[in-house]
C-alpha cells in the first residue's frame, strides 16, 4: 500500500492493494461512498466514490485476486506448454517425433530457454520473421511494418531478438534490456533497440517494449487495475504502467535519478537515445509495443514532454502502439495530444477487430480512463479505417455477445484459406488455430488480441491509412 510520502508528487491519487481486500471489505466498500478508510484503496482524505464506480473498483480488485491465485499454476502450465510446443517445433511437428521414434532415430531436445532456436507462445503461432519484401523503405506503411514485427519478437529470449535483428533483418542489435518494475516488485519490463541505416540520412532507431505475457498473471494484472495517480498540469496516468516504465515512489517524475543497482527503462532509454542520435543530426527514432508493451510505447513520449525534451522530440518520427489499453484520462490525452502533434501525425494506435485489451480499462462515465487521438481499426476483413473510437469501446455487452462468437468462428475457418489464397507466408500454425477454437468457447476477444492478426492488418494496410491527409480530412 502506498504511503503519504510516496505519493505527494500527485494532486490526486488512487491506489489499489488487492491483496489486503476481504469478501466483507468488498461488501462494506460497496454499501458506502467513503474510500478513505479502506484497508485496500489508499486515496486522498475525505474521497467519496459513486456506486457505479465502487462496482468497477471491485470488479478490479476481484479478477486481481483471482490472478494472483492462479498465478502460480498458470505460469507452470504456461511452462509446460511452450516446452512441448518447441519440442514438436525442433522435430518437425508430432509426425516428425513419432517418426523419430519409430525409426530409431534419438528426438531432438527441448532447446534451453535461453537458446537462439526456443520460442515463447507468441513465436509458436506465428513464425514469420522477416519483413514483407513488399513494403519498401519509402512505402508509407513501411515504420508500421517494421514496428509490429519489433513489438513481436519482443516476446522472445535475447539470443533470438539478435538473431533475427542481425542475421534476418541485417541491421544493429543495440541491446536487450530488463528494467526495474515498480508496480510489480521485480525487474520484468523488458525492451529492445535496434539501428537500421547507421550513419546516413535515413538511419532509424527502433525501441520496442515487451507486452503482456500469455502465462504472466502480473502482466495481466497490470492490465487490469486501474489505479491512478495524477500529475500536475499533465492529467490522471494509470499508474502500474508508469511504474513499470520508471515511476519514482515519493518523487514521481525527477528529471534525473541518482545512479543505482537498478535500471529504469525511461531513464535508461532516454539517455542511450540521446547518445545514439547526437552523432547524426538526421537519424530518427520510432517507439512500438503491443499490448501492454503499446502503453508503455506512448508513454515513453509522454514523459519525455514533461521534462521539455524537445530535442529528442524532434527527432521521433512515430509511435506504433498495437492493441494498446488505455493510459489516462482526457486531460492526459490532450497533454500527449498537444505536445506529440506536428504537421504530419506522430501518434498511431491500431486495434484489431475484437481485440479485448484496447477495451480495458473501462471507459464510461464514472471511469478515469479514456483513449485520444484518432485510431487506425481493422475489422476482419483486415480492411481499416479512421476512427476516433472502436465499436463495442467497453467489450461487454450482452448485443455483441453473438456477433463475437460468430466473428471468432469466421476468423478460424479464415485461417484455412490465408495460405492457400494469400501466399503461404499467411498459413495459420495449429497452434493459433487452436486459439482461435478456444476462443469461440472462452472469451472471443483473447485470440484477437494475437500479434498475427496485427502483422496481418498492417501489410494489407493501405498506404494512404499512414499518410498525413486522411488524418487531417477527419
Amino acid at each position: 500500500m502506498a504511503s503519504n510520502e510516496e505519493t505527494s508528487f500527485a494532486s490526486n491519487f488512487m491506489v489499489l492493494a488487492p491483496e489486503k481486500a476481504t469478501i466483507f471489505d468488498l461488501l462494506h466498500f460497496l454499501l458506502s461512498s467513503r474510500a478513505d478508510s479502506r484497508r485496500f484503496i489508499f486515496t486522498p482524505r475525505g474521497t467519496r466514490l459513486p456506486f457505479p464506480k465502487r462496482v468497477v473498483i471491485v470488479c478490479s480488485v476481484v479478477m486481481q485476486i483471482i490472478l494472483s491465485i492462479f498465478a502460480r499454476p498458470l505460469a507452470l502450465l504456461g511452462y509446460a506448454i511452450e516446452n512441448w510446443l518447441n519440442l514438436l517445433h525442433v522435430n518437425g511437428g508430432f509426425m516428425g517425433l513419432i517418426f523419430k521414434i519409430l525409426r530409431g532415430r534419438r528426438p531432438e531436445k527441448v532447446p534451453d530457454r535461453d537458446s537462439p532456436k526456443f520460442l515463447t507462445m507468441i513465436g509458436l503461432s506465428d513464425d514469420r520473421e522477416e519483413l514483407d519484401e513488399n513494403i519498401l523503405i519509402d512505402d508509407t506503411r513501411y515504420n508500421s511494418a517494421l514496428a509490429i514485427m519489433a513489438a513481436k519478437i519482443a516476446y522472445e529470449n535475447p539470443a533470438h531478438i539478435e538473431y533475427v535483428v542481425s542475421q534476418i533483418w541485417k541491421m544493429e542489435f543495440m541491446g536487450f534490456y530488463e528494467f526495474w518494475n515498480a508496480f510489480q516488485r521485480k525487474p520484468t519490463t523488458q525492451a529492445i533497440l535496434f539501428r537500421q541505416n547507421k550513419d546516413t540520412d535515413s538511419e532509424l532507431i527502433c525501441v520496442a517494449f515487451r507486452g503482456t505475457e500469455p502465462f504472466a498473471a502480473d502482466d495481466w494484472i497490470t492490465d487490469i487495475d486501474i489505479s491512478y495517480f495524477e500529475l500536475p498540469k499533465v492529467g490522471r496516468v494509470h499508474s502500474g504502467f508508469m511504474e513499470a516504465l520508471g515511476l519514482q515512489r515519493g518523487s514521481g517524475w525527477p528529471e534525473n535519478i541518482p545512479q543505482s543497482d537498478r535500471q529504469y527503462a525511461y531513464y535508461t532509454i532516454r539517455e542511450i537515445l540521446k547518445d545514439a542520435l547526437k552523432n547524426n543530426p538526421k537519424a530518427k527514432f520510432i517507439v512500438t509495443g503491443h499490448s501492454l508493451g503499446g502503453a508503455l510505447a506512448i508513454l515513453f513520449p509522454s514523459i519525455l514532454a514533461y521534462h521539455e525534451e524537445k530535442e529528442l522530440l524532434e527527432r521521433l518520427d512515430g509511435v506504433y502502439t498495437f492493441g494498446q489499453p488505455r493510459v489516462g484520462d482526457s486531460r492526459f490525452g490532450a497533454f500527449v495530444e498537444d505536445n506529440l502533434e506536428s504537421s504530419t501525425r506522430k501518434y498511431f494506435r491500431i486495434v484489431y477487430c475484437n481485440d479485448l485489451v484496447p477495451r480495458v480499462p473501462w471507459d464510461n462515465s464514472w471511469s478515469d480512463f479514456r483513449h485520444f487521438g484518432k485510431c487506425i481499426y481493422f475489422n476482419s476483413l483486415y480492411r481499416g479505417n479512421i476512427v476516433d473510437e472502436v465499436p463495442n469501446k467497453n467489450y461487454f455487452s450482452v448485443f455483441m455477445f453473438m456477433p463475437k462468437k460468430m466473428n471468432c468462428v469466421w476468423e478460424l475457418m479464415r485461417g484455412f484459406g490465408m495460405g492457400m489464397f494469400m501466399g503461404p507466408e499467411y498459413k495459420e500454425l495449429k497452434l493459433m488455430r487452436a486459439v482461435r477454437f478456444a476462443g469461440i468457447f472462452t472469451i472471443a476477444g483473447l485470440p484477437a488480441h494475437a500479434p498475427l492478426d496485427y502483422v496481418n492488418s498492417t501489410r494489407f494496410a493501405s498506404p494512404d491509412l499512414y499518410s498525413s491527409k486522411p488524418w487531417l480530412g477527419q
